[in-house]
């Protein structure tokens, strides 16, 4: 399992989430940690949980290349991603195990929030995936997606090697831009590769702090438009984006149309995460529009 951290605020989310790893039904593990370019960061880490495996980047390099030297430092036939600021079911290793008995190349599971601030009653479920958890409509039992997201997902180590990892210009802030989807390009790329995408277990279970700032109306704005760019720069670099054109019929076609029921029955919150739908959608599709027009 691999856990990259890259500020000393983040301490005690970071050793919440080792406990969890430290904790799992399933023991025939690694717990690698790669510390992002902080060299007293690291030393408290050192002094404060002597019993993992911890490295230092001598800069930082952003959590794709963190998550690559990870991998490669790794032993064991299967890497395991997860955030610093995640908390891991007890037996989440032992469900992502389960599903490589399926002949599975990848495994994932579900990302619920967990919610350090109030749960808003306006934000759609439909668009959890600009939070960091697992959205609406994701299957309730074991099935073959193109990825699940970078707090829960593994490989088998070979692959992912073999691929070169995931692409550092996927992921992170260059300039003003906030780039996103280092985890659903590599998957394009394994799926194009192989035939087969990522085995998705809901009983696998991770849950991924909320905090207020990831409700920020800015913050999500920039967040739909930054991710409609990134994924124009993914169809230039992979060719594919069929997921999230399904994914848009869906809410328009199906989801829009439950909502609109609900609200009609006397719903307010429905109206509300009706106009949230619509405003998140246009973001993206303008960020997605502009990424066409300036990628390089």
């Amino acid at each position: 399992m691999i856990v990259a951290t890259y500020h000393p605020n983040m301490f005690n989310h970071f050793k919440e989430c080792i406990d969890s790893l430290q904790n799992q039904s399933y023991d025939d593990l690694e717990i690698i940690c790669i510390v992002d370019g902080d060299e007293n960061y690291y030393k408290m880490i050192k002094e404060e949980i002597p019993d993992i495996e911890i490295h230092l980047n001598e800069k930082n390099l952003g959590l794709l290349l963190s998550r690559n030297r990870g991998a490669k430092l790794a032993e064991g036939d299967i890497i395991a991603f997860i955030d610093d600021d995640a908390v891991a079911d007890r037996k989440w290793i032992e469900e992502l195990v389960k599903t490589y008995e399926l002949d599975a190349i990848a495994a994932g599971g579900k990302l619920v929030p967990l919610w350090i601030t109030k749960e808003p009653k306006w934000f759609p479920e439909e668009f959890y995936w600009m939070i960091g958890a697992t959205h609406l409509g994701f299957p309730d039992k074991i099935a073959e997606v193109r990825n699940t997201f970078g707090s829960n997902i593994s490989f088998r180590r070979d692959i992912f090697l073999e691929l070169g990892g995931f692409n550092p210009s996927m992921g992170g802030i260059k300039g003003n831009r906030m780039l996103q989807g280092g985890e659903t390009e590599f998957c394009e790329r394994m799926r194009q590769r192989y035939g087969k995408g990522v085995m998705y277990n809901p009983d696998a279970i991770v849950y991924h702090k909320i905090f207020s700032r990831r409700l920020e109306k800015k913050f999500l704005l920039r967040r739909a438009f930054w991710q409609g760019y990134s994924k124009a720069v993914m169809k230039r670099m992979a060719g594919e984006i069929g997921e999230e054109m399904t994914f848009i019929k869906f809410l328009m076609k199906d989801r829009l149309v439950v909502r609109f029921v609900d609200m009609l029955k006397g719903s307010g919150e429905d109206a509300v995460k009706i106009l949230m739908i619509l405003i998140f959608t246009f973001f993206v599709g303008v960020g997605y529009i502009w990424g066409l027009l300036n990628s390089n």
